[in-house]
């Protein structure tokens, strides 16, 4: 029975990420199936509260049902046979058909395990509620509304992906690795500003599609300061106002992935797999920040991300470095300037 939910667990995650499935088959193997488990709890919230439809309360409530069976409070799983019908995206339809599939992985893993994935979702979740409560549903063509503070921003990054990087290193610590007592601290704090560039990046990038569907998640006191409000980031000649604003979280997301590298230092030295598995979304990162320093992100038109062709020389290029005495800190240093 375990090894048919693994089958299906894994088939889901293939589909349903892009870029966090090749991240995924670095990782060991004790801990492989917990994080891509988590993946998928979270990815179904993700699908739910991102719906292009509805009102919503309809989609906080759906949310909340679908967190309270995850958690155990409840054993009603709500029917997302019409959100799935709703989605644009063929394999977050799928996803909401097999939500069941996904639950039931959670009965693979130990009392333990299972604690620490259900204390991640349920920040994840909450996050997202807040994030509805904000904005209301992603309708398209509505009223942009945005964060109103740096604070409000920092705590959503963390709520939605700081909070994994808690998660990844609970696991590590409790399967994989051992840490000084002394440096517990620092490495649970590079591990949240890891998950948070992650974010600031999704963030940063997705600008244009974000305020279609009425969020702004650059905060709108800073927007002020340059004289601009969110709708004026729908003209795309505003990127020249708007470039030493978006600089400023560019630089935040830059120093987020220096603490990410200091992260991947600290891990013991014949962790392999596991540096691996924290570097190939550190060299994604870094090479996203170079192309939004450059390119107009409020064009809609001008597609800034990192292409499948370059994630996988990315790949070849990480297995290399580790095979290379240093090779992984010249990696790191080369892809930076580049």
């Amino acid at each position: 029975m375990a090894v048919l939910i693994n089958e299906k667990i894994d088939s889901l995650l293939e589909r349903t990420s892009r870029s966090f499935y090749p991240t995924l088959k670095y990782l060991p193997k004790k801990i492989r199936g917990q994080i891509g488990l988590l993946y998928l709890l979270a990815r179904v919230a993700d699908t739910i509260a991102d719906t292009k439809h509805g009102e919503t309360d309809f989609l906080s409530d759906l949310l909340k049902k679908y967190n309270r069976v995850v958690q155990g409070d409840s054993s009603t799983l709500p029917d997302f046979s019409h959100l799935a019908s709703l989605q644009t995206n063929n394999h977050e339809a799928d996803l909401l058909c097999n939500v069941g599939d996904v639950i039931e992985g959670l009965a693979i893993y130990s009392k333990d395990d299972q604690e620490r994935m259900l204390e991640c979702l349920n920040i994840i979740v909450e996050g997202q509620l807040l994030d509805l409560e904000r904005f209301g549903t992603a309708n398209e063509g509505g009223e942009i509304s945005s964060l109103n503070s740096d604070e409000e921003l920092d705590d959503y990054t963390f709520r939605v992906a700081g909070c994994v990087g808690v998660f990844w290193t609970k696991m590590s610590l409790a399967h994989v690795i051992s840490m000084p007592e002394d440096k517990l601290e620092e490495f649970f704090e590079n591990g949240i500003r890891f998950g948070k560039a992650l974010q600031m990046i999704n963030i940063l990038r997705d600008i244009p599609e974000d305020l279609r569907f009425g969020r702004c998640y650059i905060p709108g006191d800073a927007l002020k300061k340059h004289g601009l409000e969110p709708n004026d980031l729908l003209d795309t000649s505003s990127i020249d106002t708007f470039r030493p604003l978006y600089d400023v979280y560019l630089d935040i997301t830059e120093a987020h992935l220096d603490a990410a590298i200091e992260y991947i230092r600290m891990l013991p030295e014949g962790q392999f797999r596991l540096k691996a598995s924290c570097m190939l979304p550190v060299l994604i990162g870094q090479s996203t920040v170079t192309l939004l320093r450059t390119g107009n992100v409020l064009d809609s038109d001008e597609k800034i991300k990192v292409t499948r062709d370059e994630m996988k020389i990315y790949a070849r290029k990480l297995f290399r470095a580790l095979l290379i005495p240093g090779g992984v800190r010249r990696l790191l240093e080369k892809n930076k300037k580049a």
